[in-house]
């Protein structure tokens, strides 16, 4: 058996019609409740009685033929989220980060201040993350100036431009 990355919401699902032969499918997985990622822990087994994660797929395709198969990765997940969090349950999404106005106000300032400084300064002084004072800015609508080496000027340098614009 074999497994696939996921690919955002969908992921490859493996499925077979023989036991020799394996063809792949792409199916939501919010069909995964709770109760379904205890009972896949369940078929896994502790210790002695530990089945493979092939021997799982196989298992759980024939106690829920109504439902699409699972594949590796999958089972190879829940068991690693169980071992790490101690449950199955849907992880929150992190939280979008609370920034007060006073440091906004001194976030802007400092920009002001001096444009060419970079956003991860910005970050660092401030003590925020750095894709919190990107956000900041970008609400903002202010644009952090990004030195950039050029050539020096000669003297010459304007007559070689009007020369070059009449030709």
């Amino acid at each position: 058996c074999f497994y696939t990355a996921a690919k955002s919401n969908l992921v490859c699902m493996l499925y077979s019609e023989f036991e020799t032969k394996c063809y792949f499918k792409l199916v939501k997985l919010s069909y995964l409740t709770e109760s379904l990622k205890i009972e896949i822990l369940m078929m896994i087994g502790y210790g002695d009685r530990a089945r493979t994660q092939c021997e799982v797929v196989r298992l759980f395709r024939e106690t829920h033929p109504d439902l699409p198969p699972l594949n590796q990765g999958t089972i190879s997940k829940i068991e690693a989220q169980y071992r790490e969090m101690g449950h199955v349950r849907k992880v929150p999404s992190k939280r979008q980060a609370v920034v007060d106005d006073d440091t906004k106000l001194n976030l802007l300032l400092a920009l002001e201040e001096n444009p060419i400084t970079p956003a991860r300064q910005l970050a660092r002084d401030s003590n925020l993350n750095h894709k919190t004072v990107l956000k900041i800015i970008k609400y903002e609508k202010k644009r952090p100036y990004k030195m950039q080496a050029v050539q020096e000027l000669l003297e010459d340098d304007p007559d070689r431009r009007v020369n070059t614009f009449k030709s």
